[in-house]
């Protein structure tokens, strides 16, 4: 990276709401950017995994040569975010999901999918995030899975407080890697994605100042 040019972040544009993503992003100072191909991957110092349905854009990552990719890359530190079907992309392991169904993983989960329900389940609720200032977040279900079970060294960033999913994980964080299980690309409140290009910014800085050193 170039000093002075701001960071570039991706947001996987196979399937979902990409749009909202990205004007999300754009709005944080950063080079919001939609990725479809292997080569436009390599080119991002982060990438969004937005919602939509999980298997669908597994299926479409492996048939545009994007899913081993995104595999290496996470494992390499890239810094990435899931919102929903980005959740359970991320997750090292699914409740609930077909047998033949893939992931990208990289967090230590366990995450139920559709574990609040169908569409019509659909709710929304107030979510406080451990991290982010400023009290709870408005947050958006849409048949939105939740961890199960988190590993050692996750980060539990947010739970539902009251109802029947009383105490079920929403957000989690894992080193450069941050999930939601809703979405917050779909309201005004921007917390989460300054959290992400946070993120996305020091991992720069840490890549920079080891360059740097090593020079």
């Amino acid at each position: 990276m170039i000093t002075g040019k701001p960071p570039v972040v991706g947001v996987l544009a196979l399937q979902g709401d990409v749009r909202e993503h990205l004007a999300a992003l754009r709005e944080q100072g950063v080079d919001a950017v939609p990725v479809r191909r292997p080569e436009e991957l390599a080119d991002v110092d982060g990438v969004v995994l937005p919602g939509g349905e999980s298997t669908t854009i597994a299926k479409l990552a492996a048939r545009f040569g994007l899913l081993e990719p995104l595999r290496t890359a996470v494992r390499s530190g890239l810094p990435a975010y899931g919102s929903c079907a980005g959740m359970i992309l991320l997750a090292d392991r699914i409740l609930d999901a077909p047998p033949d169904q893939e992931t990208i993983g990289g967090l230590d989960v366990t995450v139920r999918r559709n574990a609040f329900g169908r569409q019509v389940d659909s709710f929304e609720s107030e979510i406080a995030l451990n991290g982010i200032d400023g009290g709870p977040l408005h947050a958006v279900f849409i048949r939105a899975p939740w961890v199960e079970k988190a590993g050692a060294g996750v980060d539990v960033l947010g739970r539902v407080v009251g109802g029947p999913a009383d105490g079920k994980i929403v957000a989690v964080r894992q080193g450069n890697l941050v999930a939601t299980s809703f979405h917050p690309e779909l309201t005004g409140d921007r917390r989460v994605h300054a959290l992400f290009v946070d993120m996305v910014r020091a991992s720069l800085a840490s890549t920079q100042s080891t360059e740097e050193g090593g020079s």
